[in-house]
């Protein structure tokens, strides 16, 4: 069985709680039994989450041999310009590693959404936008350290693509089956 979840902010991608966490996790959405994450996403992103029950997915999806695409939509401070855009795309410097090229460009208009709970802080004075950037690595909270490597720091991420399979209207904290073509949309 191959499930997607829309993970909401603030659940752990995991079914055991973290000692002296408050976040909630995946043993609150009624999911089959014997089901696990495959991969992840921090308890501060949003979006699509892979659950199975199959010995070896993991391995299938997550190995860097196999690049399998993922799409993020990420809020950000500030209005990148073609510059940031272009650091991203080629790979940008975050600590002592350099990412792999990437896919960057705007999202305009910004992706329809259901609003974050709890929301996003706002600045007054500092605009936010949106951008869809494609990875086929995903190193520990890359999308953000990328962002704000580019000058314009996260606000909110959500996962919206893996492979060809998208999020679509998929509620947050909803989840649903994959059928035969959509689960061969996340593989190839």
């Amino acid at each position: 069985m191959l499930l997607a979840f829309h993970k909401p902010y603030g659940v752990l991608s995991q079914f055991t709680p973290e000692p002296g966490s408050a976040w909630r996790t995946l043993a609150d959405f009624n999911l089959p039994k014997n089901v696990y994450a495959l991969g992840r996403l921090d308890a501060d992103s949003e979006g699509i989450l892979l659950l199975s029950d199959e010995p070896g997915l993991n391995s299938r999806l997550l190995d860097p041999k196999h690049a399998h695409r993922r799409e993020y939509w990420v809020q950000v401070e500030g209005l990148p310009d073609d510059t940031a855009l272009t650091q991203l795309s080629r790979g940008i410097r975050i600590g002592d590693y350099t990412t792999l090229p990437a896919r960057a460009r705007r999202l305009d208009p910004p992706p329809s959404l259901p609003p974050r709970d709890p929301p996003i802080r706002v600045r007054k004075t500092i605009p936010d936008s949106w951008l869809a950037l494609e990875l086929t690595e995903g190193k520990n909270r890359q999308v953000r350290r990328m962002t704000a490597a580019a000058g314009h720091p996260t606000l909110r991420l959500v996962r919206a693509r893996i492979g060809r399979l998208d999020l679509g209207a998929l509620a947050p904290g909803a989840w649903r089956a994959l059928n035969a073509a959509e689960r061969a949309s996340v593989f190839d």
